[in-house]
């Protein structure tokens, strides 16, 4: 993420990748306004170009090692 963007809200699950419909870890901000949606394969793919753009990234993919809380102790 880029110090100028501005504080967005997380990504859900419920926010699916514009390419193919996964679910969406990375939000790229556009210049002109409004945003498209990545999962973590796509954004890899067009970040670069996107910021080379002026685009500002929003990257949750670390959120994609994180144990969920409702995981049985036997599953952490």
């Amino acid at each position: 993420m880029t110090g100028a963007l501005a504080p967005t809200k997380p990504l859900t699950v419920a926010d699916r990748c514009d390419r193919c419909g996964a679910q969406a870890y990375v939000r790229a901000v556009l210049v002109g306004g409004g945003d498209l949606l990545f999962c973590a394969h796509h954004g890899r793919k067009y970040t670069e170009a996107l910021r080379a753009n002026g685009a500002d990234i929003q990257d949750e993919t670390d959120r994609l090692n994180e144990t969920p809380a409702s995981a049985s102790p036997d599953e952490r």
